[in-house]
């Protein structure tokens, strides 16, 4: 079957098109025949080994740790019903940039009808995410939420579902696209934040006061800021670093202006109810209340390009692989 490996740590370049022996499942498994393979910022920094959350995988190997697709065969003791299923599919141990992936049946969860399988992708981890990120933060109708990297996969899923609680979202992304992105999703108000002063405007757009939440997918100089103009009693949640930086907060400062700091630290807890958090995003989405946003899909052979799109920062929405 063909696959997609990452042959050494680095840039894109080191995601090489290859072949490798069709998977077996074994007990308690299935092999999913992938239509869909889903692209996290992480996967990025994994490949070029600066990632310092997650353990590192010992080149070469097959990235990609969701897809999508049909169960094509069962192991031992697996319920014979999961045959022909639609499914997404966590592989833990990546294998997803491939024709078939081998994945446990705990962590298989059933497409509803109504939603294709690219969307479900798109849903699957970024939708849990922003999800667990909104309840977390205990959102309440009528406040201000800033939500950075607003036209990304996760970003742009944390703008509807706070808007869904009845908060007013401010969006912050780099670039018109993605500005224009964040107001037709919900936003209010959309600030770039490569230019001088977006904080000011981020204050204009609360009526002074900066935003009750704020939720920091960028970190570094960006995510500093954003903390400095949270509104004092406000929430800081933190969940991602694509500047390459996590923000770090004085715990006494955000002990002065009364601001209650979620770390990254959160998403260690969110394994266990992903899936879950999956499966009703799914369903708001199947109902009409969400939409995910792809902006850009890339056939397997084409790994690299997809990789190197993301880190770009100029691709809308979530970035996919077509098998």
């Amino acid at each position: 079957m063909r696959v997609v490996r990452v042959t050494r740590f680095g840039g894109p370049e080191v995601l090489v098109p290859g072949e490798a022996p069709d998977p077996v499942a074994g007990p308690g498994q299935v092999v999913v025949e992938v239509s869909v393979a889903g692209i996290t910022f992480v996967e990025t920094q994994i490949r070029r080994g600066v990632d310092r959350w997650h353990a590192r995988p010992e080149p070469p190997y097959v990235p990609g740790g969701t897809v999508a697709g049909r169960v094509s065969s069962l192991g031992a003791g697996v319920d014979p019903d999961w045959s022909g299923r639609r499914v997404i599919a966590g592989t833990r141990e990546g294998g997803g940039f491939a024709e078939r992936a081998v994945a446990a049946t705990q962590d298989l969860i059933p497409v509803p009808e109504g939603l294709g399988l690219t969307e479900a992708v798109a849903l699957h981890t970024d939708g849990g995410t922003a999800l667990g990120l909104v309840e977390g933060a205990r959102i309440r109708p009528g406040e201000w939420v800033l939500v950075e990297a607003a036209g990304g996969g996760v970003g742009s899923l944390l703008v509807q579902l706070a808007q869904a609680a009845g908060a007013r979202v401010v969006g912050a992304a780099r670039g018109a696209r993605k500005l224009e992105l964040a107001r037709d999703l919900g936003a209010e108000a959309a600030v770039d934040y490569s230019d001088p002063g977006w904080t000011d405007r981020v204050r204009e757009a609360t009526g002074g006061s900066g935003p009750d939440v704020v939720f920091d997918g960028v970190g570094g100089e960006i995510g500093r800021a954003a903390f400095e103009v949270t509104a004092e009693g406000g929430r800081f949640s933190v969940h991602g670093a694509s500047s390459g930086q996590v923000t770090a907060i004085d715990p006494e400062r955000a002990r002065r202006r009364a601001v209650e700091v979620i770390g990254i630290e959160q998403l260690f807890d969110f394994g266990p109810r992903m899936g879950r958090w999956a499966e009703r995003v799914m369903s708001e989405t199947v109902a009409g209340r969400i939409r995910p946003v792809i902006g850009q899909t890339f056939p397997l052979e084409r790994a690299a390009d997809a990789h190197a799109a993301i880190e770009s920062r100029a691709a809308l929405g979530k970035t996919l692989l077509l098998i």
